[in-house]
């Protein structure tokens, strides 16, 4: 599952809203009133979705599912017999698309890609530079070779801004350092030339990274503003390489702010660059009840541009958060209505976690054709 900073639990101590109220803004400290108000009409929002879940306005968000990095499941009838299902969110590590340095290996994109084709498929890439285990999912040249520092930093989670108690989160690339980015920016280009316009689209990754906020802990070479310029780098990139298919950049969060209270730009610049650049925008995890997630990701993703793509996975953890409505888990349904309504997603990603990938979701988008959308 990919997740958001451990710096503050996102699920704690800043006002439930929805995008759309006052969206991206600094929001000042509600009266007792107003705050249950709030809580009242999103009970309200969320019992009307479960209610009628589906028809309303727009046409909805074309769907794929995550297949993450179990790619050989694109061969599942489920998936290759749901017209409304366009094609699958296929993960691929950067240290398997160049084993060598100048050596790149695209059969297995190539045979995905072939195989989704004649089945009427559509395939969108994930490029994967970060873990949030022991697995370096970089190229082994760039940890070895000195000229990249390493390749690699190792990420950080830290709770409540104590990084005495600060626990291993998993390897990133050092996307920030211009020697690593330079290569970075050289495989998508590579890999452009090789699948460009065939493909659905490319998707780079989550921005959230954390080294905690003292610097004690950060990378040599590691600043917060100099990581949003990498960030916003590797998205013009990205866009060079693949001038025909869509780029989204997962922008969830930014290390060195916390939304709204420690705002100093960084997340809003990567959205203002991803509409200057013709780049889309969305993240890992579609959690309409995360008040971290509603001051972030979710609320900069309401307040887009409409020519601005955007699309946001459903990935594990997703369908068990609680629906204030119901106090039970959320319904594949209501998530549905809230990224076609509030959103306006051009595309969702639906993870396939147990058991709700076979008990909601699948069911769910069975029945999608026949309620209209």
């Amino acid at each position: 599952m990919e997740w958001s900073p451990g710096k503050r639990d996102p699920g704690q101590g800043e006002q439930i809203r929805f995008p759309g109220f006052q969206a991206g803004g600094r929001t000042p400290q509600p009266r007792k009133n107003l705050t249950a108000l709030v809580l009242f009409l999103m009970g309200m929002i969320s019992a009307a979705m479960a209610a009628e879940p589906v028809p309303g306005t727009g046409s909805g968000p074309r769907n794929f599912v995550f297949f993450e990095r179990q790619r050989q499941r694109i061969t599942e009838p489920s998936f290759l017999d749901n017209p409304d299902l366009i094609g699958a969110q296929l993960k691929y590590t950067w240290r398997e698309l160049e084993p060598e340095r100048d050596r790149y290996h695209f059969q297995p994109v190539l045979d995905d890609l072939t195989f989704l084709e004649k089945h009427g498929k559509r395939l969108f890439i994930q490029i994967q530079d970060v873990s949030f285990d022991e697995e370096v999912l970089v190229p082994g040249y760039l940890c070895t070779d000195p000229a990249f520092a390493g390749g690699v930093a190792r990420k950080v989670a830290v709770e409540n801004d104590d990084e005495s108690r600060a626990t291993f989160d998993g390897w990133v690339a050092r996307r920030w350092d211009p020697n690593v980015r330079s290569r970075f920016l050289t495989l998508l280009s590579e890999l452009g030339k090789a699948v460009d316009g065939r493909i659905e689209g490319v998707n780079l990754p989550e921005s959230s990274i954390d080294f905690g906020v003292s610097g004690r802990l950060f990378p040599p070479g590691f600043t917060c503003a100099g990581y949003a310029e990498a960030v916003k780098e590797q998205m013009s990139g990205a866009r060079r390489a693949f001038p025909r298919s869509v780029v989204i950049q997962y922008a969830n969060f930014m290390p060195g702010e916390w939304l709204p209270g420690e705002d100093h730009g960084f997340l809003r610049s990567v959205y203002a660059h991803a509409a200057s650049a013709g780049v889309g925008v969305g993240g890992p995890d579609l959690l309409p009840f995360r008040k971290g997630q509603q001051n972030h990701g979710l609320a900069l993703i309401a307040s887009r541009s409409p020519e601005v793509r955007a699309g946001l996975a459903v990935q594990d953890g997703n369908l068990a958060e609680k629906d204030p409505a119901t106090g039970r888990p959320v319904q594949a349904a209501v998530l549905y209505r809230f990224a076609r309504d509030r959103l306006r997603l051009d595309y969702l990603f639906w993870g396939t976690e147990e058991p709700w990938y076979s008990r909601e979701v699948l069911p769910f988008l069975r029945r999608l054709r026949g309620l209209g959308r």
